[in-house]
């Protein structure tokens, strides 16, 4: 992997904290990988720490992860097609660009995380909308819901960001792949990579 699509921890936060659905693969059983929202946990210098999530206790991954805790999360950003059509120089071949993470992990299940694992990833989800709505609005159906899942907190061992926005393309065809992707939210990304 070449050094110029990499990204910060600030980057990789923001990737999650927008992106926060994530395959999870437990390294023992991948036939059993599950699709969960996750979300980071970082230190005080910002530095990825672990993952904060939630899995349904009758889901086979939970078995196969109780017995071998390692696990790959991969998270998928925003991505997309980029068309020679858009570009002057036709002799330009197409591409794809995308922001992604690979994270490995130990997964320690917890259920004493569970209502903190769903607290925090509802308070997320539902933070700047004009009336959030909280747990609390579920009464008792809650603890009914709560008992078929299970929380875990997972140690981050390895990160491996692969950030593809343009980085490499001349300041000409970069602005017209961005014409092209007009206000697609790769856009944004790409405009952020290349200080723009």
């Amino acid at each position: 992997m070449t050094e110029l699509f990499q990204a910060d921890d600030a980057a990789l936060a923001e990737l999650i904290a927008q992106h926060p659905l994530a395959w999870i693969v437990a390294k023992s059983a991948p036939e059993s990988a599950a699709l969960m929202p996750m979300l980071l946990e970082t230190d005080a210098a910002g530095r990825p720490v672990a993952l904060l999530g939630h899995l349904p206790k009758a889901h086979p991954i939970v078995g196969a992860l109780t017995q071998t805790p390692r696990a790959l999360f991969l998270f998928l950003g925003p991505n997309a097609y980029i068309s020679p059509e858009w570009l002057s120089n036709k002799d330009w071949g197409p591409t794809w660009n995308f922001a992604t993470a690979q994270i490995t992990a130990d997964i320690a299940f917890d259920d004493a995380l569970t209502d903190e694992a769903l607290s925090k990833l509802v308070a997320h989800m539902e933070k700047g909308r004009p009336s959030p709505w909280t747990i609390d609005s579920l009464g008792p159906r809650y603890e009914s819901l709560r008992g078929r899942v299970i929380g875990f907190r997972a140690t981050i061992k390895q990160v491996s960001p692969r950030f593809k926005l343009g980085q490499d393309e001349k300041p000409t065809v970069f602005a017209e792949i961005l014409r092209g992707l007009g206000d697609h939210p790769l856009a944004r990304w790409m405009r952020r990579f290349a200080g723009k």
